[in-house]
Order: structure tokens, then C-alpha cells, then sequence
């Protein structure tokens, strides 16, 4: 294992909640207060007082995200980029940035349009949903001390009456002798495999490659019988789902695979570190040439094994001639999208540093500006001219990317490791990203895109469907934390809709500013329909019921 660095803070919030906490102090988190209540899922949303459905002030409507403004508690909605009310609120009064989700209980910045994170809105926000804490004069929560830790007792000091230290106490009691979930293990570290053993965490928690393992779509014993080949990896990854699930605490050691993965990956068969996504992608590649071959394509050609039913989407990238317009379209599966921080700086010119500059790890980047600059138009280089086939000889071209197909489970991968073939060096970049647990990947459909390429007259795009899901939950959080030359990954599960740390044999469960707060690598999103199958107990489900069928989606496999 090697070294670790755990030196994070929380990242700064954005300029106009530092703003508005300046002028206003915590009054709209009281406001927030009063207002919180649990669904039946045990979840933290808004309900406005005197209504039963929120609506917007703008357009009266109830779709889409809705937001309720910290200073007024005007409610606004947000359906897409083009129909963003809330936004419209903070452009027409002065001073109004900041509202609330009502659906997540999230801060959220109308001009930055994204989620932001304060950790004294977190602790209003659990200390009311779990107990009721009164506040103080100064702020929110009745002591500094209040720990968001879900597994170890809260202490709020002489804040709580005596009914409520009781239920406390009782609470943290009952907390203590429940078991995690089925199927949370450790993974004994085999030398540097802290790169396989958090890849592996987080595919075993894929709720549709879960329950393929789990019903039996593969059995290493009836594939073993029907065949002479003595190395599958997908037999061997069907044997760690069968120990994982099996009820059983002691951290397991995937010997066998990892053995396995060696000789069908031969170029990386060391005991050295290797790269978490490196790994990822070698992984799904030997699960396709194993099960590639004996699972017909479908209509449109596209391949069946578990790998890319599960992983697989489509790209399109779009050529456009800048002197005719004439676009020439191509699209190529991919199992995964890869997204640039737009960090914006240049390699260092002192070689010796080789690590980010000191002050990029309290810079800050959200998921959806990478997303948005992943579909951002770029103009090729001189050495990059389309052939125009309008124009008949080259021309200077725009490229633009979207993406044509959703798959069942999207990995964004985070690019931290830059390296530069002139400087001839490399460095990690330590820029903070947030990213939601909730996030609708509609903008950058192919359809989305072309309509606002065109302004939006599009009425209709071909190939288009309004039932696609495109509405994501994460599920999984793989992280590097180091340099560049000596790191460690650990993943983050969400389960039960808690956090759990994975840090090779040891599990941890932790709270959800951990997450937020680290510098993920890897981010696994699961469409909503499969997390939330995927969130039921599995402790309380008969054996025959925990294999729960694939389920294959209209459009998506």
C-alpha cells in the first residue's frame, strides 16, 4: 500500500453564498428549519406551509426541480437550461442567488446554476431531521460539537432535553448493533491492489451488474463444466459476487482473479501500482472478448455481453464546415466518458515540482461544467481541416461532441493525471469537483445539443424519445488521494441511502461531506430506476429474491 495523504478541507463556496452569508448570517437556514420534513424513504425535503404542491411563481407550474428562494421563499422551477425561472428570479431581483432544492433539501446558486455545499446548512439540515435540536442565538445548532457521524452517538451538549438525550442514546444503541448492508466487504490488499480492489467495490454495487451475478446469468461452475478454458474472468468475478453476498464479514482476498486479470493483461501484470481507470477499462474489455463471441448483437449491431449491455453508450461528434455548414456525423460506442477540470494553467517550469500548484487544490470545478465543456464546440487546428464534401476541398472545421445513447450505468472519469510530451513530465491535478447525487443528462443528448445548436427551431430531432431515462443517481465514488508517484484509491458506496468507506479490508460508514469533500476519480451513475431497486434491503429478501432479474431497458441495451 502506498503512501496515503488525507490533508482536505471543505472546498469554498461559491462567491454568492459567501455574499449572501455576509449580509444575511444563518436566517434562511432557520427559515429551512421549520420547513424540513422525512419522506418515506427517509430522505431530507422542503414542504412550504399552506400547500400541498409547490408551484412556481413564474409559470404556476409543478415539474422539473423546484427551488425556494433563502430571502423571499418565492418558489421557481427549472426544467431545462432554456426554461430556468429560477434563474430568471435572481436576474430580477437584486440580491437573490440562493435557494433551496425542494426535492433535496441542497443549497443551490441560481447564477452559478449548481448545487453548493456549506457545512452549517448540513448541520441544520440533519440536526433538524434527526432530532429536533433547537437553536441558539448564533446560529443554527444548539452546540459546536455536533458530529454528522450516523454510526457514533451526537453530542449536543445541555441543547437537548432529557427526552431527546434519551432517544439519542437509544438511537446510537440500536446504531451500533446493526450489521451494514449485504454485501459490504472488505478486499485484503495483495500488494498495491488498493487500484483493483476499489474498481471491484464499486461493480459489485451496480445494481444491473449485480443482479446478473446474483441470478446466476454466468455460473463459474456450469461455464467450467462446458468449457476447457481454465482462466474466465468472468467466472472469477462471479465467484467474488458469490463471497461477497454471501453474508459472511471477514475481508475476502481476490487472489484468484487478480491472477486471472494477469494473464489476460499481461502488460500490466506486476505488483506495481496501476490506474484505477486503466484498470476499469482492461476489466470490461477481457469480460467482452470472453462473452462477446457467444451473445448475438441485436438489431442495431450492438454487442449483448453483460460488459456493454451494463457500461455501454454511444458518441456522436459533429464536423461542421465553418464556410458552408455542411456537418458530418460519426458515432462510436464508449463505456465510459472521460472529462477535463478546465484547470486552465500550464505545467510548472520548475521540474522538481511535479505535484499541482499548492493553491489548485482549493480551486474548484463542478461536474457540469466538465460536462458542458465535453459538448463545448472546438475549432480544429490547421492540421486537423475537414474535407468538405459541399465545398469539395478543405475547409477550417468546428467539432462538437454529445452523446447518442445513455447507457444503464455511466462512468464519468475525471482526468487528474496530465502529462506533457515536450515538458516530458507529469503532474496531478488536485482541483476540487463537485458533483450532484442526483444528475438528468438530458443537456447533452445528441438531440439537446443539436437543438440549441440551431437555436432551439428544431421542433423535432430524428431518432429523438421523450420516455429515454436520462435522470442518473451515483452510487459509487472512487478516489485517489497522494501524489502522483504514490497514491492510494478508496472507494465511497452509497447504500441504503448512507456512505460507506472502502478502503481495501477495511468498511467504514462515514457522512456525506466525506464525499463531497474528496477528490473522486471515478464517478459511477446509475439510472434511477435501477438505484432505487438497488437500495432495498437485500438483509430482509429471501435468497431466491436477491437475484433479481436483468432488466433490460427500451433504447439503452
Amino acid at each position: 500500500m502506498l503512501t496515503k495523504n488525507s490533508s482536505y478541507t471543505t472546498p469554498r463556496p461559491c462567491k454568492h453564498l459567501i455574499d449572501y452569508k455576509l449580509k444575511h448570517g444563518l436566517k434562511g437556514y432557520n427559515l429551512i428549519q421549520d420547513l424540513l420534513k422525512c419522506d418515506a424513504y427517509g430522505r431530507a425535503v422542503i414542504l412550504k406551509p399552506k400547500s400541498e404542491v409547490p408551484r412556481c411563481s413564474f409559470c404556476s407550474g409543478y415539474n422539473g426541480r423546484l427551488f425556494m428562494c433563502l430571502i423571499c421563499s418565492s418558489v421557481t422551477c427549472c426544467i431545462s437550461p432554456e426554461s430556468n425561472h429560477a434563474l430568471l428570479h435572481s436576474e430580477s431581483c437584486e440580491g437573490h442567488e440562493i435557494s433551496v432544492d425542494l426535492g433535496r433539501a441542497e443549497l443551490y446558486c441560481c447564477v452559478c446554476c449548481d448545487q453548493v455545499y456549506d457545512t452549517e446548512f448540513d448541520k441544520a439540515v440533519v440536526s433538524k431531521q434527526m432530532f429536533g435540536v433547537p437553536r441558539n442565538r448564533n446560529g443554527v445548532v444548539g452546540s459546536s460539537k455536533l458530529r454528522l457521524s450516523k454510526r457514533k452517538r451526537l453530542d449536543f451538549g445541555g441543547d437537548l432535553n432529557q427526552e431527546s438525550a434519551k432517544r439519542s442514546g437509544l438511537r446510537s444503541k440500536q446504531r451500533s448493533k446493526s450489521p451494514f448492508p449485504l454485501g459490504l466487504r472488505g478486499l485484503n490488499n495483495l500488494g498495491n491492489t488498493c487500484f483493483m480492489n476499489s474498481v471491484l467495490q464499486a461493480l459489485l454495487h451496480a445494481p444491473p451488474l449485480r443482479n446478473y451475478f446474483l441470478n446466476d446469468r454466468h455460473s463459474h461452475e456450469s461455464c467450467r463444466r462446458s468449457s476447457t478454458d481454465r482462466l474466465c474472468l468472468p467466472c472469477d468475478l462471479d465467484v467474488i459476487f458469490s463471497a461477497v453476498f454471501s453474508g459472511e464479514r471477514t475481508p475476502y482476498s481476490p487472489a484468484k482473479f487478480l491472477y486471472s486479470w494477469w494473464q489476460h493483461s499481461e502488460d500490466l501484470a506486476s505488483y506495481e501500482q496501476q490506474d484505477a481507470h486503466e484498470f476499469f477499462i482492461s476489466m470490461l474489455d477481457r469480460i467482452h472478448e470472453k462473452l462477446g463471441k457467444s451473445c448475438l448483437a441485436n438489431q442495431d449491431g450492438d454487442c449483448q455481453c453483460i460488459a456493454h449491455r451494463v457500461f455501454s453508450g454511444l458518441l456522436r461528434s459533429d464536423v461542421t464546415c465553418t464556410s458552408c455548414g455542411f456537418t458530418s456525423s460519426t458515432y462510436d460506442p464508449c463505456i465510459d466518458i472521460s472529462l477535463n477540470l478546465n484547470t486552465a494553467t500550464s505545467f510548472p517550469t520548475d521540474v522538481s515540482n511535479r505535484s499541482s500548484k499548492p493553491n489548485e487544490a482549493l480551486a474548484t470545478s463542478s461536474l457540469s461544467g466538465c460536462l458542458d465543456l465535453f459538448t463545448r464546440p472546438e475549432k480544429l487546428g490547421p492540421d486537423q481541416k475537414l474535407y468538405c464534401e459541399n465545398c469539395q476541398e478543405k475547409q477550417d472545421a468546428l467539432k462538437q461532441m454529445s452523446l447518442e445513447k445513455l447507457p444503464l450505468v455511466l462512468c464519468l472519469h475525471i482526468k487528474r493525471f496530465e502529462h506533457s510530451s515536450v515538458r516530458k513530465m507529469s503532474r496531478k491535478i488536485d482541483r476540487h469537483l463537485q458533483f450532484p447525487f442526483s444528475l438528468d443528462m438530458r443537456p447533452y443528448l445528441s438531440s439537446s445539443v443539436v437543438k440549441k445548436r440551431f437555436g432551439n427551431r428544431m421542433f423535432s430531432f430524428e431518432g429523438e424519445e421523450a420516455d429515454v431515462p436520462t435522470e442518473f443517481e451515483v452510487f459509487a465514488v472512487v478516489t485517489h488521494s497522494g501524489m502522483l508517484e504514490s497514491g492510494h484509491y478508496v472507494t465511497y458506496l452509497r447504500l441504503e441511502n448512507l456512505w460507506y468507506k472502502c478502503d481495501d479490508a477495511w468498511i467504514t460508514e462515514v457522512d456525506e461531506d466525506v464525499v463531497r469533500t474528496s477528490q473522486c476519480y471515478l464517478v459511477f451513475y446509475v439510472q434511477k430506476v435501477f438505484h432505487h431497486k438497488g437500495s432495498d434491503d437485500l438483509t430482509c429478501l429471501p435468497p431466491s429474491t436477491l437475484a433479481d432479474p436483468f432488466v433490460p431497458i427500451a433504447s439503452c441495451c
